[in-house]
């Protein structure tokens, strides 16, 4: 990885911040433990852990933006429903 390329969790946040999302409303965190990620904060009703691709993979294509969201909490259930969708 050249230095100027973004790891999974880091892409995922800078998606987020473009989504309107501070750090404390939605984030992802990288776990050690085989590539692994957790998508959190105050806008999620729970925590979704799963690989740090396919964190990405529903950052980029699950997630709202901040104003389409609204007052709605995000669950992930939603979350690995809309994952069904986008992939065979």
């Amino acid at each position: 990885m050249s230095e100027s390329a973004l790891s999974p969790v880091e892409e995922a946040n800078a998606q987020l911040r473009g989504k309107g999302y501070s750090e404390a409303q939605l984030s992802a965190v990288g776990v050690t433990l085989r590539r692994k990620a957790l998508l959190k904060g105050n806008k999620i009703v729970s925590p979704l852990s799963d690989d740090e691709d396919t964190v990405l993979h529903i950052v980029t294509h699950c997630v709202p933006t901040f104003e389409a969201l609204g007052r709605r909490t995000l669950t992930p259930q939603e979350l690995r429903a809309c994952l069904g969708r986008q992939r065979p």
